[in-house]
């Protein structure tokens, strides 16, 4: 029996950098198989707004994680750990090697730490919180949230409406403060601590990239991102919020709905990427460990890690 192997390489970088096609490569000079890091590609129907690898190109290596969600299906953190841990663990029995590529930062977390716990809030109680929400405003929330937590409530951004719910159902389900929340956090291990992790970034010049992105929403257009933005609403798009706010579609749904002219439509998905790559930047040099980066004009299979 061949052993595991115990390695999962990783190869990450922003938006437009030119992950997907040096993946393909690599994953077939080294008998790979793909493990998608995008948040979006899990969605079926959602292909040229999320720039989904081509049908040809799937076909070329085996891809896991694209298309298993239905778009009105939300994907959570622990959803995807499960998942990803479920396919690198089938890919690595068949002695194949494990290639993770995306750039969705809180998902590619999960391969070098703990991002997610044991505690599940029951449904009844985050609408319930919710309806207090609406109704008696944040400041309620963050007052049952200080009397829960005589020792204050740390870092907490308490003008964040999202972040003080998810905080109150969090002490209110285990009986915790956030301290001792944030403590039993930080002592849990990683989802994928049986596996050596292999990281490396593509970057590009600035400049680049800024081309690169104008001319993928030009693709994206001229393929009839509208029209797949009208049949993903159609479907149920807008029920989920993650999904329907993504960059390419809620600047399409604004234009679908009229708030958004045709001559405008290109630029602001442009603009919004360009934000995002900025976001994702200071997010792989903050929050992933050491790691190589890698000019993308310059990579090579063979030395890729």
């Amino acid at each position: 029996m061949r052993a595991m192997p115990s390695t999962i390489y990783v190869l990450t970088g922003c938006t437009a950098v030119g992950k997907t096609e040096l993946a393909l490569r690599w994953a077939e000079a080294n008998g790979a198989e793909i493990v998608s890091c995008d948040s979006l590609l899990f969605y079926r129907g959602m292909d040229l707004g999320t720039a989904k690898p081509l049908k040809p190109d799937l076909a070329r290596v085996p891809h896991h994680l694209i298309d298993v969600r239905a778009v009105t299906e939300a994907m959570d953190i622990s959803d995807y750990v499960g998942l990803a841990r479920r396919a690198v663990t089938a890919i690595a029995t068949r002695g194949r090697r494990v290639l993770v590529t995306g750039g969705s930062g809180f998902y590619l977390k999960a391969f070098f730490a703990p991002v997610a716990d044991e505690i599940e809030v029951p449904a009844e109680l985050r609408a319930e919180l919710q309806q207090r929400l609406e109704r008696e405003g944040l400041g309620s929330l963050v007052t049952d949230l200080h009397q829960l937590n005589s020792a204050g409530l740390g870092t907490l951004d308490v003008q964040n409406p999202r972040r003080v719910c998810r905080a109150l159902e969090r002490c209110l389900v285990s009986g915790r403060t956030l301290a001792e929340l944030k403590a039993s956090f930080a002592a849990q291990p990683s989802p994928f601590v049986d596996f050596e992790i292999n990281l490396c970034e593509l970057v590009r010049e600035r400049s680049e990239l800024d081309q690169r992105i104008e001319q993928r929403v030009n693709q994206m257009l001229a393929a009839g991102l509208v029209d797949e933005v009208r049949g993903l609403l159609a479907v149920g798009l807008k029920e989920n919020p993650s999904a329907a706010r993504a960059i390419g579609y809620r600047e399409t749904i604004e234009l679908i709905e009229g708030r958004l002219v045709a001559s405008e439509l290109a630029g602001q998905i442009a603009k919004n990427t360009r934000a995002l790559v900025k976001k994702q930047r200071t997010w792989f040099k903050t929050q992933l460990p050491e790691h190589r980066q890698v000019e993308a004009a310059d990579a090579k299979v063979e030395t890729l890690f």
